[in-house]
């Protein structure tokens, strides 16, 4: 038990420790043409145009979403004040909600925009983003942007290389987590 309960405050610090930075969402072309670069990398179809054209959207949506959402704070701090009704919004499936809605508008021939969730875990709590990846592709074929994670400040990778979370698809999340509530619910009327 105390190996358990000394687990448990080692994940708390760690949790308070990422929790506390914040980095401004400041940013130049560089960082647009780098995820540019990265999203016309993911496949031999995909228009160079649309690419660029995302990838400016996503850093330039992601500032605009830190105003809006009126960002002081690192994001599990921002957080609570959405929970205790000091902000509306900014929650991190608000941030993947925003940005999936947003990119779609531009409609795509050659990329696809997708939700993805990484499931709650005894050390992480649940985390949503938005993905883009080749016409037809799955999140697991794209780029994870995530603007959430770094307080506005867009932070991207390869879906498969960010070893941070586990994402997966958010529909098959979703319905993993109704299944879970009804079986819950289930076993409270028994």
């Amino acid at each position: 038990m105390t190996k358990r309960f000394a687990m448990m405050l080692v994940a708390l610090a760690m949790l308070a420790i990422g929790g506390c930075t914040t980095v401004s969402p400041e940013f130049g072309q560089r960082d647009i043409d780098a995820l540019a670069a990265e999203i016309r990398g993911l496949g031999p179809n995909i228009d160079p145009r649309e690419a660029d054209r995302a990838a400016r959207i996503a850093y330039t949506y992601s500032r605009q979403l830190t105003q809006e959402y009126g960002i002081t704070d690192p994001p599990l701090i921002h957080n609570a004040k959405v929970h205790s009704g000091e902000r509306e919004r900014g929650l991190c499936n608000h941030w993947a909600e925003d940005m999936h809605r947003r990119l779609s508008q531009e409609n795509f021939r050659t990329l696809s925009v997708l939700r993805a969730i990484s499931p709650r875990s005894p050390f992480r709590i649940i985390h949503h983003t938005a993905v883009v990846s080749p016409r037809g592709g799955t999140i697991y074929d794209g780029v994870v942007l995530d603007p959430w994670r770094n307080g506005g400040a867009l932070h991207w990778q390869k879906t498969r290389a960010d070893d941070r979370y586990d994402w997966r698809p958010r529909p098959e999340v979703l319905k993993e987590m109704l299944a879970a509530k009804r079986a819950r619910e289930a076993a409270r009327t028994r």
